[in-house]
C-alpha cells in the first residue's frame, strides 16, 4: 500500500509538471529531463510510468479534459428539450469552467492540433465531440421547434464556444479597460443575454412594426 500511494503521488507530480511545461513550451520544446526536474523525480521514474514522452502528453491532455464535463443536469436538460433560457446559461457556465478550472487545457489542445496533427483528431473525437455534439443537437432541436432562429447549429456551436473561450483574452487586447465585468457570474450572465438575444425569434409585434415601417418607406 505505501508503495502504491507513493507511485500515485509521483505520477500526479509528473502529470502536473508535464502539463505546465507542455502548455508553456509546446510538445517538441519540452524534454522529459525538464519534466523530471520540475516534478523532482528521476527521468527513469517517468519512463517507469510512461513508455514514451508522447504517451505522457496524451495522458496529460486526457486527464485535463476529463476534469471538465457537462454536468448531468445540463445533459439531461438538453435531451429533454428544456427551454433555451434555462439551458443556455448552463452551457455557458460549462464553457467558462474550462477557463477557470483547467486553464492549461486550451493551450494543450492547440499544441496537439499544431504539433500532433492527425492524432489530435482521435483525441477530439474521444474527449471533445460528445459535449460539442450534444450542444449542437440541442440547438438543432430548438431550430426545428422554432424556439430559436433557423441557423446552422454547428456554426452556432462553434461561434458560441469560441466566443466564451476567446473573449476574455480578446477583450484585453481590444479595450484599454479590459473586461467590463467584475466577476465570472456577471460575465456568464452577459454571454447568456447576448446569445439569447441573437438566437431567440423576434416577437410578433416587433415583426409587424418592422413590416409597417418597411411599407411606409416603400410608399
Amino acid at each position: 500500500m505505501p508503495m502504491t500511494a507513493k507511485s500515485s503521488s509521483q505520477k500526479d507530480k509528473i502529470l502536473n509538471s508535464a502539463a505546465q511545461l507542455f502548455a508553456r513550451q509546446g510538445y517538441h520544446g519540452t524534454s522529459t529531463r525538464e519534466i523530471a526536474r520540475l516534478a523532482d523525480v528521476s527521468e527513469n521514474t517517468i519512463f517507469r510510468q510512461f513508455d514514451r514522452k508522447e504517451d505522457l502528453f496524451w495522458t496529460v491532455l486526457r486527464t485535463r479534459c476529463a476534469a471538465v464535463k457537462l454536468r448531468r443536469d445540463v445533459a439531461e436538460g438538453m435531451m429533454e428539450g428544456h427551454a433555451p433560457e434555462i439551458v443556455l446559461p448552463k452551457i455557458i457556465e460549462f464553457l467558462t469552467d474550462i477557463l477557470n478550472y483547467s486553464p492549461e487545457l486550451l493551450r494543450l489542445i492547440a499544441i496537439a492540433l499544431l504539433e500532433m496533427r492527425w492524432k489530435a483528431d482521435i483525441f477530439c473525437d474521444e474527449c471533445l465531440s460528445p459535449s460539442l455534439s450534444a450542444i449542437s443537437k440541442y440547438l438543432a432541436m430548438n431550430v426545428k421547434n422554432r424556439r430559436i432562429r433557423n441557423l446552422d447549429p454547428t456554426m452556432v456551436t462553434a461561434a458560441l464556444t469560441t466566443m466564451v473561450l476567446v473573449h476574455p483574452w480578446l477583450a484585453r487586447h481590444t479595450s484599454s479597460e479590459g473586461s467590463n465585468y467584475a466577476e465570472d457570474q456577471a460575465t456568464e450572465r452577459a454571454y447568456a443575454a447576448f446569445w439569447l438575444d441573437v438566437l431567440a425569434p423576434r416577437a410578433a409585434g416587433y415583426e409587424r412594426e418592422l413590416g409597417r415601417s418597411a411599407g411606409e418607406v416603400s410608399c
